[in-house]
């Protein structure tokens, strides 16, 4: 019998789905939105004379390219009333094979929905540009410009994380093991001067109004925080890799998980990234 054009549909997409989900999160920086966006290509593709499409990946990687710009317009509108830092969902891995690390994507966030569709295609993807121009339909060489421009802003971004991999999740698991014993000196050697703390918290757990900058800031937050781990109970599920950044899952005390990031320049702690919005943790469980 012959296949039902859903089956059809389904067993050309179903390979391909990894890979679009993987396009649409790094456009988004939300889980949940990027699968949104794949499902509703898979919905287009359904309805598509699919006999008369020559490469089904690049068709359906430009049409989720396409959902993804429209959805960043009123993303960005949500994101001008967050209550509080907004942080990427954490993708956690147990190996570091991230190629779009947290802050990259903290920086991509300051780009034009066009300039971050064309980094991502060109420089992580590694897209010609004649399929970018293709795929947010402008011209190659209004292409080259955005991903120039983009590249200007993420440059730095792109190569912060300097540290062993093995050496990373040792300092993820010290840093969870000082900050939730309250031993303030063994905290305090692993940071960097201008360390900083991002908590997301989006107004549903309690986390910090704005990021704090500076060891001294971050170890009074740190002893606050301890008196309320030994009170309360804080848990390691397990350490890992999130968003390509040796960090480790955690169980609070209100029966939440949390994720906790560290970026480590020259072996220094020197952002710390914490999630703690259950709206983008619900994937984890």
């Amino acid at each position: 019998m012959a296949p039902q054009p859903q089956e059809d549909a389904a067993a050309s997409f179903d390979p391909l789905r990894p890979k679009l989900v993987r396009v649409a999160y790094r456009m988004l920086g939300s889980v949940a939105d990027a699968e949104d966006m794949v499902q509703e290509a898979f919905i287009r593709w359904m309805g598509a004379d699919r006999q008369a499409v020559r490469e089904p990946e690049a068709f359906l990687r430009r049409t989720v390219t396409r959902l993804c710009l429209d959805q960043l317009k009123s993303a960005r509108r949500q994101r001008e009333t967050y209550v509080g830092p907004w942080l990427p969902d954490p993708v956690v891995e147990e190996e570091e094979e991230e190629d779009v690390t947290l802050p990259l994507m903290l920086a991509l966030e300051r780009l034009s929905p066009l300039e971050r569709a064309a980094f991502l295609l060109h420089d992580v993807f590694g897209l010609a540009f004649e399929e970018v121009a293709t795929t947010i339909e402008r011209d190659p060489a209004a292409c080259r410009q955005l991903a120039a421009r983009a590249r200007g802003h993420v440059r730095e971004a792109r190569s912060r994380f300097q540290v062993d991999k093995k050496r990373g999740i040792e300092l993820a698991e010290a840093f969870f093991a000082a900050s939730r014993s309250g031993d303030m000196t063994a905290l305090g050697a692993m940071l960097a001067a201008d360390v900083s703390v991002h908590a997301d918290g989006g107004g549903k757990r309690a986390a910090a109004g704005a990021p704090v900058f500076g060891v001294e800031a971050v170890i009074r937050l740190h002893s606050h925080l301890a008196d309320l781990f030994r009170k309360n109970g804080s848990q390691l599920v397990r350490a890992g890799f999130i968003n390509g950044l040796p960090g480790f899952i955690s169980l609070e005390a209100d029966g939440e998980l949390q994720t906790t990031a560290l970026d480590i320049v020259d072996g220094k702690i020197a952002a710390i990234y914490v999630v703690r919005n259950p709206d983008k943790l619900q994937h984890l469980n």
